[in-house]
């Protein structure tokens, strides 16, 4: 039997993040949602409004054995801007915010040293959170498997094909076959 682990992480729109970390070595399941917020089970029309506090992130199931959380946090902290607050390109909003929630005090460590280690890749400071997770929300199915499901979207091949370039020139060894 597998030993599976959890992590919730968001750096701007989901479907890049989710884009991103889908294609790795290891992720056994992967949600795309909302956290970080204060309503219960809000739709995505609501988060849109910036009041409702949640940032779009993902929510993986991963085994450790085959990727490590520490793997998947580099990856996710050199997949998007960290440094930019509550934006990501020209998705602008508390929503977009790069954050982190952990599950435990090992992931909350573990992020707080990789967080140390990326600032050699950026000039400005990064703006990132790391708050303890408390609870997801599955966004809408029409939100799941976005990129895959729209790679002929213009949203898609102006932003996102590029980050999948680099997650493919960075991290080949570490991509499904």
């Amino acid at each position: 039997m597998k030993n599976l682990s959890l992590a919730t992480f968001g750096g701007g729109c989901f479907w890049c993040i989710e884009a991103v970390i889908q294609r790795l070595n290891g992720i056994e399941s992967l949600k795309s949602g909302f956290s970080g917020g204060f309503i219960k089970n809000p739709p995505y029309r609501e988060v849109c409004t910036e009041r409702t506090g949640h940032a779009e992130v993902i929510q993986v199931t991963f085994d450790p054995d085959i990727i490590s959380y520490r793997d998947l946090i580099f990856i996710f902290m050199t997949s998007h801007d960290p440094t930019t607050l509550n934006r990501q390109g020209a998705d602008v909003g508390t929503r977009y915010r790069s954050i982190v929630l952990y599950h435990d005090e090992e992931q909350k460590a573990i992020a707080e040293e990789v967080f140390k280690e990326a600032k050699e890749f950026y000039n400005n400071p990064i703006v990132t959170e790391l708050v303890p997770f408390e609870v997801f929300y599955e966004a809408e199915e029409d939100h799941q498997n976005y990129y895959n499901n729209n790679q002929d979207a213009r949203y898609c091949q102006i932003v996102i094909d590029p980050k999948v370039q680099k997650l493919k020139k960075m991290y080949a060894h570490k991509l499904v076959d």
